[in-house]
């Protein structure tokens, strides 16, 4: 590894860093992200349960709050359960934006580093040509500064898209798991709208 990163020269230690960034990123979302600690499987139903036996008591209030994010919802919902269908599901909203928030957390960080690893190892590969045109003298160049500036170029544009292309795919799979539990939360909360409301069972 640490011929590697002397091969590679300079350049590359900004690499390190955003590869080190991403997988943290990418470890981090993986156990954030997870449906069951997003949308516990039942709670809605047992949140119906608690309203019908205890109604809205302090006591589930907090536990909502506190336990997860369609949870969080869910409270906003409880909350507001004495006013309008129409104020209870504004309600509701403003929670899921908040949420909806919440689960994009780092998600923009990753992207950014999707987008800027390559250029990263672009400027990178610069370098490597400016070390191989500035050893060219007249008489000749220096064969040990020549491949060195070879290794340069080819490490960084390696390990740039290394980076960038994990960095690209895990960003789109995030994206589209933040998006499809937000589709399941907005879908259970209406669901409380209704039920409230006594307009389903």
């Amino acid at each position: 590894m640490l011929a590697l990163i002397e091969a590679a020269g300079w350049p590359i230690w900004p690499l390190i860093i955003a590869s080190i960034l991403s997988l943290a990123i990418i470890f981090e979302r993986f156990y954030t992200l997870r449906r069951v600690t997003v949308i516990p499987p039942g709670l809605l139903d047992q949140t119906i349960d608690n309203l019908r036996r205890h109604g809205a008591n302090p006591d589930l209030l907090r536990a909502l709050a506190e336990g997860s994010a369609m949870g969080r919802i869910l409270a906003a919902g409880v909350r507001n359960i004495g006013a309008t269908r129409e104020v209870m599901k504004e309600s509701l909203e403003e929670a899921g934006r908040a949420v909806g928030h919440d689960l994009e957390h780092y998600l923009s960080t990753l992207g950014t580093i999707a987008s800027v690893a390559p250029l990263m190892g672009l400027f990178g590969t610069v370098v490597g040509m400016i070390e191989i045109f500035g050893s060219q003298s007249p008489t000749g160049g220096n064969p040990a500064v020549l491949a060195h500036g070879i290794s340069v170029a080819l490490y960084n544009t390696a390990l740039g898209l290394i980076v960038a292309i994990p960095s690209m795919i895990f960003y789109r799979f995030f994206r589209s798991r933040v998006d499809a539990l937000l589709v399941d939360m907005e879908q259970q909360a209406i669901k409380l709208v209704e039920i409230v409301h006594g307009e389903r069972k």
